[in-house]
């Protein structure tokens, strides 16, 4: 029996599980992946909006302003990286210079500061790149890039470390309330109860509140197309490069990293799978065709990877986070796309300020608000390199080539509040295998590293859990 279960440790349940872990109640997470941040959180624009193109008034605008305002703490809270880089959204068409306008008035009704339209002349002397075709340009200082593996993973470690369980490999599949109103979750591994429920389940946002109320949710699987492009190119922008939105969304983007690459995307394409992450040459030709509209002769030569991330739409656009009326103590955080990553921390603190007042909770006296990442070596001085290795020898090991990344920093990451137990999972953790080789040259080493530590036979380990295995079985004997 739990006071409160979360369904998905994605960005927002772990957001939601971290502001629950400051009370005094008993907080379990159920994921039904091998470990978080495996949906719509590890495949997104990895940007934090300034809130200039939300609708006034509404929730995705008020939880953008606040999530963003609440980032610069967080990030040091958390030892996550973090940077105010600004963003731009670019006119390329005489005739809809007004919609900057349009946009700059949003964004300050919706609390945005710093918002200036840019001239062509000003928006080409900040970005000497963008497209011959520019008019003009919204400039939004407060915008900034993120890492969405490592918000997600730092709060979930915060989490924990606080008290809060998480349930991996547990997909919940049917829920129902008994006479007393305590919530009864049958999983594929056993059942699980608790007196308040809140579901955060991405994409199964709506399977999820359909097992409890009448009023039937749909969630649109809206898949997007990126481009990750070589840190050789990672400077050919500076800021947040956007195209006009449209009713599909912000468009296509081309923007720097926290880790200096370029990404470029998404897409916007509807449809009715919702795993169905799989590239397509139709995508990433849209793609690039798109976002070399607004930014010239991008170094699309450079791209060292592709992939695919699905948000959850609402037809409505908006967040839906509310209790469900005809399903008293159940709580729906559904339809959690752009902006979401930015409104994390602010949907957190509503959740769990709805929580508090609801269950009356108490807050804890001994919250650990901080939480150590792991160290990197990466920008480390010869002298400070030396003293590391000097402490620890697996420092001293390269284990990705690309990246750098060393053997200390992946034992760090394996033994760690939920540490890793796939390749996937390092390689969120660390970034081993994020490089130009696409893990070709460390996955061998890794999971040696892997069997070693965690008693896993090569058979058993993954890639991202489930049936991703490397090994299928072994073709000689032991030496």
């Amino acid at each position: 029996m739990y006071d409160v279960i979360v369904i998905g440790a994605g960005v927002s349940g772990c957001a939601i599980a971290r502001e629950l872990s400051r009370y005094e109640a008993s907080v379990c997470v159920l994921e039904k992946c091998e470990d978080v941040c495996e949906g719509t959180s590890k495949a997104n624009s990895a940007i934090v909006h300034a809130g200039f193109d939300a609708d006034e008034g509404s929730l995705m605008a008020k939880l953008n302003v606040r999530g963003n305002e609440m980032m610069d703490q967080l990030s040091k809270d958390l030892d996550i990286p973090f940077k105010r880089n600004g963003s731009m959204v670019v006119c390329i068409h005489k005739e809809a210079l007004p919609g900057l306008q349009d946009l700059y008035d949003r964004g300050v009704k919706n609390g945005v500061k710093g918002l200036k339209i840019l001239s062509r002349e000003e928006a080409l002397e900040m970005e000497p790149n963008l497209s011959d075709n520019v008019e003009g340009a919204l400039y939004a200082p407060t915008g900034g890039i993120i890492c969405p593996f490592e918000l997600t993973i730092a709060m979930a470690e915060n989490a924990n470390v606080n008290g809060v369980e998480f349930r991996f490999n547990t997909r919940v599949e049917d829920i129902k309330k008994d006479a007393d109103g305590i919530w009864h979750l049958r999983t594929n591994n056993g059942e699980y109860t608790a007196k308040y429920v809140v579901n955060a389940a991405g994409v199964y946002a709506d399977k999820i509140h359909n097992m409890v109320s009448e009023d039937k949710m749909h969630i649109i699987e809206r898949r997007g197309d990126y481009c990750l492009l070589d840190k050789q190119v990672g400077g050919y922008v500076s800021h947040t490069i956007f195209p006009q939105p449209t009713k599909f969304g912000k468009g296509v983007l081309v923007t720097p990293t926290v880790h200096g690459n370029l990404l470029v995307g998404p897409t916007a394409i509807d449809i009715e799978n919702k795993e169905g992450t799989a590239t397509t040459a139709q995508g990433i030709d849209e793609l690039t065709a798109k976002a070399s509209e607004n930014v010239k002769n991008l170094p699309m030569r450079n791209v060292i990877t592709s992939f695919a991330g699905l948000r959850a739409h609402l037809e409505r656009h908006e967040f839906v986070i509310e209790e469900v009326k005809d399903a008293p103590h159940f709580i729906d955080v559904a339809g959690i796309e752009s902006p979401g990553l930015s409104a994390s921390p602010a949907i957190g603190e509503m959740v769990g300020g709805m929580l508090k007042d609801m269950m009356k909770l108490t807050e804890k006296k001994d919250f650990i608000a901080t939480r150590k990442g792991i160290t990197r070596t990466e920008g480390l001085s010869i002298e400070e390199m030396n003293a590391l290795i000097k402490e620890n020898p697996a420092y001293g090991t390269i284990v990705c080539r690309c990246e750098s990344i060393t053997e200390g920093e992946i034992l760090d990451a394996i033994h760690r509040p939920l540490g890793a137990r796939s390749l996937d999972g390092v390689k969120r953790r660390t970034r081993a295998g994020m490089g130009r080789c696409q893990a070709g040259f460390c996955s061998p080493r890794t999971m040696e590293i892997l069997n070693r530590e965690l008693g896993l036979s090569y058979e058993e380990i993954t890639k991202s859990g489930g049936n991703s295995r490397i090994v299928i079985e072994r073709t000689k004997g032991e030496v």
